[in-house]
């Protein structure tokens, strides 16, 4: 009788020549039919009679059920058979995988980080210097009081802020401008005699520019929630000061925080440094949001505002795309539910969400100008001469470089709990009526009582939103404030829309003191930090 053999076929064992041939030509029909298949005598196993392939529906395993005559000798021992098979191609190296893998490693047994990255086309180009400040060149300023916030029951039970300040406060204490920051920024906006290297906005504060320090005094903070300095995930959690474990950070027992909570923790300082009115708030992409909700929590303690870059209300394409950095920051082993500051931090996850964060920032005519398709230059001793040029799996084309090198310079220098926690408020911002009454916030003005916004011509060029009359209503309390509004046209996280739907609610409050500008450029979101003739001019028009 005939002898029934299975063998079983992975995705690997499909290189195996015997099985290549077997499965010549053989296309199942559907994944959970059986599929039978007669091979033709010209492979080794000619003498077969039947073969029957078959796949299951939740399976990619491939079993072939042969039908041999007894004694029939195995692969390999015909002469034809027992041919040298051809040999394997080489696999393909990953320098990238294996120096992302001893970085890993150098993390893991506490020893230094890489050096400094080496400047390449890659790295090098517009962008302002980041780097952690020293905690010897900022202030700290504690409050030692609770501090209620927006979706906690229990207060925080005290709370730092780390600022910066530059130019002088006048006697009358009414020219200071406080700076907002953008989501990982520090309060070292500028150089200062304590810390001389330059800072996010080394070119628009100092003598002569758009904060101009010989007229104003400018503070600058890092916010609640943050890593540089101020009360945040990384900081001690006092209920844990004298336990048996000793004191530890808060990690994710930190409270989830809103943009109003920290406008209200640097309102807090301002009181401190008994300033009652500011001349200004300003600023730039999560700065704008919290420039905004200075002038609705305290208007009568804001003399103008600047907003760049901002929105009034987180669109859902960019709550997605915070969403999908969260995503795999949370999903790397090492963030441990946010409790890893006696392990390693989670570096690849960091480091992902940082790419997915700077595709965000920039714009692709940028990056067309910047580096088209071009590749990175070859070593000499792999300049392929005048053959092709094999393609590489890792970051090959000037662009991935790029990405690569934000990520990898970017993922040690923040905390990762921070960039949960901040990002996620900026999702949760929306100062539409609705939204501000079912969390109870109350503005210290006129408090929003859905009063109907007056007739007004708008800036959109489309339609208008469903929410614009409720995100009118509930920016009345800003209605008295001079506004100024700066929209980027190749802003991909906020788009050039949502300033002019910021606008035209603001005017809609019947505020008669909006000024809006468009910018053209191909910075994308960051055109704030770079482009110092527009952004720059404007402000300084605006404030003086």
């Amino acid at each position: 009788m005939p002898q029934s053999g299975y063998l079983h076929v992975g995705r690997k064992s499909l290189r195996d020549p015997r099985i290549a041939q077997v499965l010549d030509g053989f296309t199942p029909s559907t994944p959970s039919a059986l599929s039978q298949h007669i091979v033709p005598n010209k492979h080794p196993l000619r003498n077969v009679p039947k073969l029957v392939a078959r796949q299951t529906r939740n399976s990619r395993l491939i079993t072939i059920k042969s039908t041999v005559s007894p004694g029939y000798p195995k692969y390999g021992d015909s002469p034809e058979s027992s041919k040298v098979p051809p040999p394997l191609r080489e696999a393909l190296s990953f320098p990238c995988v294996d120096a992302h893998a001893a970085r890993e490693s150098r993390i893991n047994s506490n020893k230094t980080c890489s050096p400094a990255p080496v400047q390449t086309p890659s790295s090098t180009g517009p962008e302002p210097p980041y780097a952690r400040p020293s905690p010897s060149s900022y202030k700290v300023y504690h409050h030692t009081q609770p501090f209620e916030l927006t979706y906690s029951p229990v207060p925080l039970p005290s709370f730092d802020i780390a600022y910066e300040t530059w130019g002088t406060l006048s006697p009358n204490k009414d020219n200071a401008i406080l700076l907002f920051t953008g989501l990982s920024a520090s309060s070292h906006a500028a150089s200062t005699s304590s810390n001389p290297a330059p800072g996010w906005w080394e070119k628009f504060i100092g003598p002569g520019k758009a904060l101009d320090t010989n007229q104003f005094f400018v503070i600058c903070t890092n916010v609640l929630g943050g890593c540089y300095g101020s009360t945040g995930p990384s900081s001690i959690d006092p209920s844990t000061v004298g336990s048996p474990e000793g004191p530890t950070p808060y990690g994710t027992r930190f409270p989830v925080i809103s943009i109003h909570d920290m406008v209200k923790a640097q309102f807090r300082l301002l009181d401190h440094l008994g300033i009652e009115k500011l001349y200004a708030s300003v600023g730039s992409s999560m700065g704008a949001m919290q420039s905004l909700a200075a002038g609705w929590l305290h208007p009568e303690r804001v003399n103008k505002l600047v907003c760049i870059s901002g929105t009034a209300r987180s669109s859902p394409s960019s709550i997605a795309m915070r969403y999908a950095q969260r995503s795999v920051l949370m999903a790397d082993p090492n963030w441990n539910k946010g409790f890893y500051y006696d392990g390693s931090p989670p570096h690849t996850g960091m480091k992902l969400a940082r790419q997915i964060a700077t595709i965000t920032y920039r714009s692709g005519p940028e990056w067309e100008q910047r580096f088209g398709r071009n590749l990175r230059p070859l070593p000499e001793s792999d300049n392929p001469g005048d053959s092709v040029r094999v393609p590489a799996l890792c970051p090959d084309f000037l662009i991935e470089t790029y990405l690569d090198h934000q990520g990898e310079s970017f993922c040690l220098k923040y905390d990762a709990n921070s960039l949960i926690y901040i990002s996620k408020a900026m999702d949760l911002f929306d100062m539409t009526l609705p939204a501000l009454q079912s969390l109870k916030l109350r503005s210290s003005g006129s408090s929003p009582n859905g009063q109907s916004p007056s007739a007004s011509s708008t800036l959109r060029m489309s339609p208008p939103p469903s929410y614009l009359t409720s995100l009118a209503e509930g920016l009345a309390p800003v209605r008295s404030i001079p506004t100024l509004i700066l929209g980027v046209q190749s802003d991909f996280l906020f788009p050039v829309e949502q300033q002019r739907e910021m606008a035209d609610a603001l005017k809609l409050t019947g505020n008669q003191g909006v000024v809006y500008y468009e910018l053209g450029g191909v910075w994308g979101h960051d055109t704030f930090l770079i482009d110092v003739p527009n952004v720059g001019g404007a402000i300084r028009g605006f404030l003086t």
